[in-house]
């Protein structure tokens, strides 16, 4: 059946093999649901090189969750990709996201966050380490994607400065940051913003295992459909809020802001994912038809600028 020209057309970027314990449950029902909208949908491989990326009206970042293996390539797809047509999140955006040293910016515009160090020397690690005694520090790079790299350990454990070590010598930059015991205990939030509206929000479980690497052996999150407070959903606003004036960029299509509840530090920030996170339509299917109504909108939005 041919397809009217003047059909919108919108590429969802992902990429085209997934590990079991992360497969990507968003992508199938968001197509089907902007089809159902007079869209012409459809997935989008980052690097299939047979793809004219200015046929797309616009193109939504969804899964390429293998870009941390080929963060160069990437970059030089992302730089194509908005040089043909418009890309949700900007690339702009996910250039500042890529790099969790956002975080620190983002505390400078009144947002709790979690205490966090950036080293990028191994000696500098090995005395933050001695600070924190025999207490428990979560280490990661500040590039990275799915707890890679991310260890939580005793900060006298010779195992910590190994990955700090295999960090830095990777090039990267080192995040110390103290464990917050209900972090560990599984109850960080992640609290979704669908182009300003708080739609949902997930817990995911515990991860990290103690004394380094992943609880199981492997990244597999177990989300499940979690309640909101009205401090929190304030504070996903905040967040969101304070990324348009670090950034000066509009307000995203999506945000995923991690958060945990902490007896030490009170609400903080983990982590906003403005780039490629999992919206778990799979146990949220009621915000499927948000999401797309929401890229409509930015479509009907682009149509107005083009015309």
């Amino acid at each position: 059946m041919s397809i009217d020209p003047s059909t919108p057309r919108v590429g969802i970027v992902v990429t085209d093999s997934y590990p079991l314990e992360d497969l990507d449950h968003d992508t199938a029902p968001l197509v089907d649901a902007l089809r159902a909208r007079g869209v012409d949908a459809r997935a989008a491989v980052w690097h299939d090189e047979s793809l004219d990326w200015a046929r797309f009206d616009l193109l939504v970042l969804r899964s390429p969750w293998d870009y941390p293996e080929r963060v160069e390539e990437f970059m030089a797809w992302l730089e194509r990709a908005e040089a043909a047509t418009r890309v949700l999140n900007e690339p702009a955006l996910v250039r500042w996201n890529l790099d969790k040293r956002y975080l620190a910016q983002l505390e400078r515009e009144g947002v709790a966050v979690v205490p966090t160090t950036y080293r990028t020397v191994v000696d500098d690690v090995a005395a933050e380490l001695r600070a924190f005694a025999d207490a428990h520090v979560v280490l990661k790079p500040a590039v990275s994607a799915g707890a890679r790299d991310t260890g939580l350990f005793r900060a006298d454990d010779p195992a910590a400065l190994e990955l700090a070590a295999r960090i830095v010598d990777a090039g990267g930059t080192v995040m110390v940051q103290p464990e917050i015991p209900e972090l560990s205990a599984g109850r960080e939030k992640a609290l979704y913003v669908i182009d300003g509206e708080l739609t949902h929000a997930i817990a995911k479980g515990a991860l990290l295992a103690p004394g380094g690497g992943l609880l199981g052996g492997t990244y597999e999150e177990h989300p499940e459909l979690v309640a909101v407070t009205d401090d929190e959903e304030a504070f996903a606003h905040a967040v969101v809020a304070a990324v348009g004036r670090a950034t000066g960029l509009e307000a995203p299509l999506y945000a995923r802001v991690d958060v945990v509840d902490s007896a030490a530090y009170g609400l903080v920030l983990l982590e906003a994912e403005l780039f490629e996170p999992a919206l778990n339509l799979h146990v949220a299917p009621h915000v499927t038809h948000l999401v797309a109504a929401a890229v409509a909108r930015r479509l009907e939005v682009a149509a107005t600028r083009v015309g």
